[in-house]
């Protein structure tokens, strides 16, 4: 049975989902022993430092790598559909050449800036030589970033995948035992061997695949400038988000302390990561066809909202029920000393739900190639996230924070989806908004029910709200897809061929 036109367009967003998600859970499930060990090895103030020198280098990183990662996919990709090997090999020499003088950039910048970083991030001017240690990671993160872009140009996708997977594992496996040892004093030298050990598991694939070759004249760099000149809007809207994302960690650093700065992270990681991870999983597939339909108006409009909806009921059932067992997954995940954080955890996983509707439409810019628009929304909502979460913190503590991140997440989709109707003449449609406030709907009284004191309220009606939200997801993926025709039908071919 061959599905239309229509339900195989749901499909085929299911399907990738599916096959990027898969890979993105299983990194999270090795990552979740990873931070439950540390939760437990160095405990809240240990978790927080991880968290402030890995935001610090990630800021460097992203102010000194000049986009590449992203625009070099776009200039060998061109080469690699043509077939023009010879073309392609002086692509992958010059995206090479580049990252290298981005290593050599950033490495120098962070040890520059290291005084700066250590007086602005700390409340004690301590840890200069601690940034001087970690200007390795940012030139390990920039050669990785490279070979990564190429890797991405020329599909190897399975490649991928095996090494974003070895990569946690070899984290997990290499730098454990250091804390176990060593506590607080191996965070330096752990974030440096996890750095070494993913740039070694990409060139084994890279360069066995394109052999190495770098040239530093001006011949060849200068033909990179059309490529750096793309990075340039996702460089500084990288800058602003890490920059950011540093204010914010430091300011509750220097407000409160360092376990302030633990629980925002453990909140902030179980939520935008671990219950994200639909989004990551969606991102691989749903750019590349959205921009091969830019020029297509119904069709773009169909693709934005086909996304909107897939997401939007795959991830609706899982947010309900992390509502209702976070409690033990911070107990599981890290321990009983991370409680402080669960407020936190509850209101951003609300928020969740308004990022699966935003998410899709704020790719709309990107593929319209659009990156002023881009540069001008992620600005917006950098600015008012740090003011927005300051202003919560210092009203409501933890729980503010929270309340903060999901204000501006939801004034965000009203700024994008705005922005997006006038610019683009993007529409959502009816069926979207249905689902939309049906979903939200159970997932608001969800998160009532689990505040509430009363045991019946908290388990029985919210798990009854839970398996209510799964019900509609599985009810709606079903007839849009055709999913269970397609099994069955697999299923069949499976034994008349045994």
């Amino acid at each position: 049975m061959k599905n239309s036109p229509k339900t195989g367009g749901y499909l085929h967003i299911l399907k990738y989902t599916g096959l990027f998600g898969g890979v993105q859970g299983l990194n999270v499930l090795i990552g979740i022993v990873r931070n439950k060990l540390v939760a437990v090895l160095l405990g809240p103030q240990g978790v927080g430092l991880i968290s402030l020198f890995n935001t610090t280098v990630r800021f460097i990183s992203d102010s000194t790598n000049f986009g590449l990662s992203m625009s070099a996919v776009r200039n060998i990709s061109e080469d690699y559909d043509r077939k023009d090997e010879e073309k392609l090999k002086e692509g992958i020499t010059l995206v090479r050449s580049w990252s290298l003088l981005t290593a050599l950039l950033g490495f120098f910048v962070c040890i520059i800036l290291s005084p700066l970083l250590s007086k602005y991030t700390f409340s004690w001017n301590g840890h200069t030589l601690h940034f001087i240690l970690l200007a390795p990671v940012v030139a390990l993160t920039a050669l990785s970033g490279g070979e990564l872009a190429i890797l991405k140009a020329v599909r190897k996708l399975r490649s991928l995948a095996v090494i974003s997977v070895l990569n946690v594992l070899f984290a997990l496996v290499l730098t454990v035992p250091l804390y176990y040892f060593f506590r607080n004093a191996a965070i330096v030298p752990s974030l440096i061997l996890v750095a070494l050990v993913q740039m070694i598991l990409t060139i084994l694939v890279s360069y066995r695949l394109y052999p190495l070759h770098v040239s530093l004249r001006w011949t060849v760099l200068s033909k990179g400038w059309g490529m750096i000149r793309l990075g340039t809007a996702f460089v500084i809207a990288g800058i602003l988000g890490s920059g950011a994302d540093l204010l914010i960690r430091s300011y509750l650093n220097n407000v409160a302390d360092i376990e302030a700065v633990g629980f925002y992270n453990s909140a902030y990681m179980m939520t935008m990561v671990y219950a994200g991870m639909v989004f990551s999983a969606m991102e691989t597939d749903y750019f590349p066809r959205l921009s091969g339909v830019n020029n297509l108006k119904f069709t773009f409009n169909q693709t934005v909202n086909r996304q909107v909806e897939v997401t939007l009921l795959l991830i609706s059932p899982l947010l309900s029920f992390f509502l209702l067992f976070l409690p033990q997954l911070i107990l599981s995940l890290y321990s009983n000393k991370f409680l402080p954080a669960l407020g936190m955890a509850q209101v951003l996983t609300l928020a969740m739900y308004m990022r699966a509707v935003r998410l899709p439409v704020e790719y709309i810019p990107l593929a319209k190639g659009d990156s002023r628009s881009y540069l001008l929304l992620e600005s917006a909502y950098d600015v008012v996230l740090v003011v927005l979460v300051i202003i919560g913190f210092r009203q409501w503590g933890i729980l503010g924070a929270g309340i903060g991140i999901a204000l501006t997440g939801f004034l965000h989709f009203v700024l994008v989806y705005v922005y997006a109707h006038h610019h683009y003449a993007y529409r959502m449609s009816t069926v979207v908004l249905f689902y939309a406030f049906l979903q939200l709907t159970l997932g608001i009284l969800v998160f009532f029910c689990v505040r509430s004191d009363v045991q019946w309220v908290r388990w029985g009606v919210a798990s009854v709200l839970c398996c209510a939200s799964s019900v509609v997801s599985l009810r709606v993926i079903k007839s849009k897809t055709g999913l269970w025709n397609t099994l069955v039908s697999k299923i069949s071919n499976k034994f008349s061929r045994s």
